[in-house]
């Protein structure tokens, strides 16, 4: 995106929120992005506890009674 497409979406924006919703809008925004990247990163550190603790369980032993298929 150019500089000219970028300041007409601002322009827009501002026809369509006003001037006086513009900071609350940014700031909600921002704490939304916030959240998100939290989300993400507790996403990514219970899938490495997941990884760790499956690769420290023991494997199941096998049952000796079963019978092998012919």
């Amino acid at each position: 995106m150019g500089t000219q497409e970028l300041l007409i979406i601002l322009v827009i924006v501002l026809l369509i929120f006003g001037a006086r919703k513009l900071p609350d809008l940014a700031r909600s925004l921002g704490s939304s992005a916030k959240e998100f990247r939290k989300g993400i990163e507790e996403g990514s550190t219970e899938d490495e506890d997941q990884t760790t603790a499956h690769s420290t369980e023991v494997p199941p032993q096998s049952d000796s009674r079963e019978v092998p298929d012919s």
